[in-house]
């Protein structure tokens, strides 16, 4: 059993011991503290709660709910939602915060409460810490019966993220509705399998082949979009004839494609092409973490605008997208960050600016695909015992290639020319993670077994 206690929110597995797993134990604990320094920073007694459709999510979302009601704060419910629509909620809403039940892409053994402050926005490092030190405080005093917090189940917010993405400059409805795409979606049995066919409705299109979209948390197959799970949809895509394939996770704030051919467009150009399209209509900046493709530099550069890399997380990404005018960013994931709606990953939006630019591109999704750099990623890991001091072993790396461009933001990214390997530390784990992008999947593939013969060489000396 886990339970993983990190900034941005608290993760782990249903069932076990208290402390060890995320049980109704741990989850009042954790709730009351995210409800007291929501009260300490803005002085509002208001939070929104929203879940995902997981299995466990009804019981987890009695529990946060209960748990604020007692000590004193009023709860605007969504009930089964996105991770997007309850950060859009939060601001419309005027509360100090939110709470997003939902363990995005992990198993349904797993969930989480992830934590936005009254932005919307995903806590940062000092505030995390804070809630934190507020759960191990032992002396907390809950509300009398006259103080408690009422809930107001409201279900109006997926028509109002619709709505707004549909007011968007850049979304385009009349070119969806003229290219009378047919569409295979898999929404992997979570609140997807609600909004997206909602949101293509809206967008006007009438052929859609759904799979996966009964939102009872039985997921048919590992819910990370990644090719290797989206085999159905692959094969609905091509049997159907439909245009192309979309698919999300459960909390619906990660997005990639299937190509008409059955073939994966990748989540890493995901954001690739919805970067491409806004910085067609909009000159400007954009963001994305060190270990996402270069592609988004690429098309960021030939487009007249500048690229900046975050550290991994998405509250990194968007506070150098706040600082550097981002018009787009996001994460290699899938995840698009567009600010003119709002700082977070969602795929709703991803899925209307992406099918503005491919009617208006009119042609096949793979041929857009293919007018895109190609690089390929390879993602490997090394495994040192638990008293291998990392950071030294990371400090001599970086002294191996103090000649090459090098960041240490975030572990250790050098480049070679267009190529990059970038190397990080586990927060949970004695292993370093190993990126490495190349040209084609061997060069991507010789880099990175490259740096692991250098550290191992390092190790043996």
């Amino acid at each position: 059993m886990t339970l993983i206690k990190s900034i941005s929110g608290i993760r782990g597995t249903i069932g076990g011991k208290a402390g060890e797993a995320l049980t109704p134990t741990d989850i009042v604990k954790f709730s009351t503290a995210f409800g007291l320094w929501v009260v300490q920073q803005t002085g509002i007694k208001k939070i929104v709660v929203g879940r995902d459709a997981r299995i466990s999510g009804e019981m987890v979302r009695n529990l946060v709910v209960g748990t604020l009601q007692g000590i004193g704060i009023d709860v605007v419910d969504l009930g089964l939602s996105t991770t997007p629509t309850v950060e859009i909620a939060v601001p419309l809403e005027k509360a100090g915060g939110g709470i997003i039940i939902t363990a995005s892409h992990n198993p349904k053994q797993w969930n989480a409460l992830k934590l936005l402050n009254h932005n919307g926005e995903f806590i940062n490092d000092v505030d995390g810490k804070k809630v934190l030190e507020i759960a191990e405080d032992t002396d907390i005093a809950f509300a009398e019966v006259n103080d408690l917090g009422k809930v107001r189940m409201d279900d109006t917010y997926m028509q109002k993220h619709i709505d707004q993405i549909l007011a968007l400059p850049l979304v385009d409805v009349e070119y969806i509705r003229n290219a009378n795409f047919k569409i295979a979606i898999d929404c992997v049995n979570s609140t997807g399998g609600i909004f997206v066919p909602a949101l293509l409705t809206a967008l006007g299109v009438k052929t859609v082949y759904p799979l996966y979209c009964e939102p009872d948390g039985e997921f048919p197959h590992n819910p990370e979009p990644l090719p290797e799970n989206l085999l159905a949809l692959s094969k609905e895509v091509t049997t159907k004839n439909a245009d192309l394939g979309i698919a999300v996770d459960p909390d619906v704030d990660r997005l990639c494609f299937i190509c008409e051919d059955g073939n994966a467009f990748g989540e890493e150009y995901t954001l690739v092409a919805v970067a491409d399209y806004i910085l067609k209509n909009n000159k400007g900046n954009t963001v994305s973490n060190l270990s996402s493709t270069r592609a988004v530099r690429d098309v960021t550069e030939a487009a007249g605008g500048e690229y900046h890399a975050s550290a991994v997380g998405e509250v990194n990404v968007v506070n150098l997208m706040k600082s550097s005018n981002a018009v787009i960013g996001g994460e290699g994931n899938g995840g698009v960050i567009y600010p003119e709606l709002h700082y977070g990953r969602d795929a709703l939006v991803g899925i209307a600016l992406f099918l503005t630019h491919l009617a208006k591109y009119g042609q096949t999704i793979s041929k857009l695909r293919a007018s895109y750099p190609s690089y390929f990623i390879s993602k490997n890991k090394i495994t040192l015992t638990p008293e291998m001091d990392i950071d030294a072993l990371l400090l001599k790396v970086e002294e191996k290639y103090k000649n090459q461009p090098y960041s240490t933001i975030d572990g250790l990214k050098i480049e070679f020319d267009k190529q990059w390997v970038h190397l990080r530390r586990s927060n949970t784990e004695p292993i370093i993670r190993i990126y490495s992008e190349g040209s084609t999947e061997t060069v991507a593939e010789n880099l990175a077994n490259k740096i692991i013969t250098d550290i191992k060489e390092i190790l043996n000396n």
